[in-house]
């Protein structure tokens, strides 16, 4: 079994070890809120519902805490921090595996 990672509270650094694209699928896949920070300074904070990276324009999509949808295109996307809480973190197949073996291994002998 692998350990369970979660990108919570992570803040990449593009370019050091990680691109952009990287960083938006790990987005897309992560199960919180996001903090995206443009090239011009300014963030949004939201749920990152989509993505397309194979359009002329590449874009993501996320829903704000209102509700309220935004695209945004790769180009004008600094960074993503990851700054939401992961609630699938720990939620695996295996993690549940892990859980129930350690519950298994814990119960009294009958």
């Amino acid at each position: 079994m692998t350990e369970e990672r979660s990108v919570e509270g992570w803040s990449p650094t593009i370019g050091a070890g990680v691109t952009l694209d990287e960083v938006i699928d790990l987005a897309f896949d992560y199960r919180g809120d996001v903090t995206i920070v443009r090239r011009d300074g300014t963030e949004v904070v939201g749920y990152v519902y989509n993505r397309n990276r194979d359009v002329p324009e590449p874009f993501l999509q996320l829903f704000d805490p209102t509700g309220a949808s935004h695209t945004l295109r790769y180009a004008a996307v600094r960074t993503v921090r990851f700054t939401g809480k992961d609630t699938a973190a720990g939620k695996s197949y295996e993690a549940w595996l892990r859980r129930k073996a350690q519950a298994e291994e814990s119960a009294p002998l009958a």
